[in-house]
């Protein structure tokens, strides 16, 4: 091959979510306020499960955790997105485009087992409820969320060092509004092929075992429900755990629409939309879900806010 051909790019061009002149307006206002109620919504989560004591419960621990992967999730994309719907040309530097493709690859592989790990505290709330302070110490919650940060930061490292350390080869164009692997991997020089396999196979694990986990977990949850006697426990059951079976059927919803498609019906287009959903939508609709489906939460930002006012006052 060509010494000429053999390249590291300055930057990338991100063909972003439209090529469409008079659609660009419009898009920025929409992912601006998206960006704006997802700031607000997962920063108020974070601030309200650690504010509140009677929020200090496993539960909220991992909510508060799934409220910080949100946030840095759509935090990653969501700026630069906006800067691009501005300018000219939609230009990513080389180390802007490895360290937003690292953070992508970190926040979005930790939502996988977050949300199983939530999965489990649900299935040991509701199937050994007697047990439950005994098995959920802070110590295994720690643990919960401590293994799924380095298993996602060692593949995030993993895949950024591997493709930013390989030759880029002629276009600099990215086909994404994003620096994502899959839309990388066809513009190096070689290996693409080794890497594209490597990213399926952790990409179908970390899909898969996570998905188990949380399809064991309701099963069993479910038969505990249906053996219960009263009414009233398996309405209380059911609503334990309706918003994050909600927020669990929206993301492994999006991957699988995304992922399961033949190949021969994929298209850009439809690859775009589910990226749009998956980093920038449902970081908006989580806070959201566990908000407006959740009394505890309601009734909690109801007291810091009573106390707030009621400081604010005794201050004057």
């Amino acid at each position: 091959m060509g010494q000429q051909n053999l390249t590291v790019p300055s930057e990338f061009i991100l063909l972003g979510v439209t090529r469409c002149p008079e659609l660009q307006g419009p898009l920025f206002g929409v992912f601006l306020l998206i960006y704006m109620v997802t700031l607000v919504g997962n920063l108020g989560m974070i601030i309200l499960t650690k504010l509140d004591s009677r929020l200090h419960t496993p539960m909220y621990f991992f909510i508060r955790h799934l409220a910080f992967i949100d946030l840095g999730n759509s935090t990653v994309i969501c700026p630069k997105m906006l800067v691009n719907f501005v300018e000219e040309q939609n230009t990513i530097s080389y180390y802007a485009c490895a360290t937003q493709l690292a953070f992508f690859l970190l926040f979005i592989i930790s939502e996988f087992f977050m949300l199983s790990a939530m999965a489990y505290d649900r299935y040991v709330a509701i199937c050994n409820p007697l047990l439950y302070t005994a098995i959920m110490t802070q110590r295994v919650c720690y643990l919960l969320v401590g293994v799924p940060y380095l298993y996602s930061t060692f593949q995030s490292l993993m895949f950024t060092i591997k493709i930013f350390t390989l030759t880029f080869c002629g276009s600099n164009i990215i086909s994404h509004f994003y620096c994502d692997d899959i839309p990388l991997l066809p513009m190096l020089c070689s290996n693409a092929r080794e890497l594209e396999l490597l990213v399926i196979i952790f990409s179908a694990f970390n899909m898969i075992s996570s998905l188990l986990v949380v399809l064991v977990s309701y099963v069993l949850i479910l038969i505990t429900i249906f053996q219960m006697h009263s009414p009233e426990g398996r309405k209380k059951a059911f609503s334990t755990c309706a918003s994050h079976l909600t927020v669990v059927v929206v993301f492994y919803g999006t991957l699988l629409f995304m992922y399961v498609q033949p190949k021969s019906s994929h298209s850009l287009d439809s690859e775009k939309m589910a990226s749009v959903f998956y980093t920038l939508i449902i970081p908006v609709l989580n806070p959201l879900i566990y908000s407006l489906r959740n009394k505890e939460v309601k009734n909690a930002f109801q007291r810091v806010f009573r106390n707030s006012c009621n400081n604010c006052v005794s201050y004057s």
